[in-house]
């Protein structure tokens, strides 16, 4: 028979709450799924764990927020708030930059409500993917920026204070230099009509590109970067182009490259959400 010591502080166990309303105001509800740690029943109910803000790619439509939910919890079960959320849909009519603004609504939601999900408002962190990365990085770049802020918790603060990015297209007129007579074009354009409401608007893409924040003289937040070199929907020019211009102003920005990575799919492997969390517990000082 083996022995083995019980648990009695539930440490390395999470929970889910899902489909938690955060704006209803669009005339859209608009949900989140939380991951927490879970808390014995006589904890205290002061604790207050670092928050994760995920944002499933899905080409600017509404995000399926239960895809990452498995490996998410490995950050959650590490002592993180994780909140999937979900925004609104550019098929729907909602074009840009109406699902940046949605996420800064959730962060702003969340700090609000920081004692109920026993949350650190002063430790809350950006993580996407593809078209989440995009807003990842604008969430890094464009923290408490009014033309970005809802009616929502208006005096409440979106900043984030560190970002991972995977994949994440950083200049979107790249896709638009694509053979228009190339599936890849076509669809393109397609989208980015879509993307700027019925017809391409050059000032939209720009200001939707977070390479556009980056500038000398800024403070920025760490930054960790990563992309596959076979990645056949977003270049990996994209993120190298991103890191290169960010060292140059000096940020703290890290790179990795995965190697025979497409896009999603063979990306994944357990290396990299150790890497990520090992980023995460050094901006949260764990």
């Amino acid at each position: 028979m083996l022995r083995i010591a019980n648990n009695p502080t539930l440490k390395g166990l999470s929970c889910l709450c899902p489909g938690i309303v955060y704006s209803t105001a669009t005339g859209t509800e608009l949900r989140l799924d939380l991951l927490t740690p879970y808390m014995e029943e006589n904890a205290d109910e002061s604790r207050r764990f670092p928050l994760v803000v995920f944002i499933q790619g899905s080409a600017w439509q509404f995000p399926d927020t239960g895809y990452e939910l498995p490996q998410l919890s490995r950050i959650s079960q590490a002592g993180y708030v994780v909140a999937s959320v979900t925004h609104r849909s550019i098929l729907d009519g909602h074009p840009a930059p109406a699902f940046l603004k949605d996420v800064k609504t959730a962060i702003r939601f969340l700090r609000t409500n920081a004692a109920q999900y026993h949350i650190d408002p002063q430790r809350v962190y950006a993580f996407g993917t593809s078209s989440g990365g995009n807003t990842s990085l604008l969430l890094g770049l464009t923290g408490d920026m009014e033309e970005f802020r809802t009616q929502e918790y208006p005096d409440v603060s979106d900043h984030v204070d560190a970002v991972i990015d995977c994949f994440g297209p950083t200049e979107l007129s790249d896709f638009l230099k694509l053979p228009p007579d190339s599936e890849l074009g076509r669809h393109a354009h397609e989208a980015f009509s879509l993307f700027c409401g019925g017809e391409i608007d050059d000032a939209l893409m720009t200001s939707m590109s977070p390479i556009s924040y980056v500038r000398r003289g800024r403070d920025y937040v760490p930054f960790l970067i990563a992309h596959g070199d076979r990645d056949e929907l977003v270049d990996f020019s994209h993120s190298a182009k991103m890191v290169k211009r960010l060292e140059e102003c000096g940020a703290d920005v890290s790179f990795i490259c995965v190697e025979g990575a497409e896009h999603e799919g063979t990306f994944w492997s357990r290396q990299i959400w150790d890497i990520f969390l090992s980023f995460l517990n050094k901006q949260a000082g764990k």
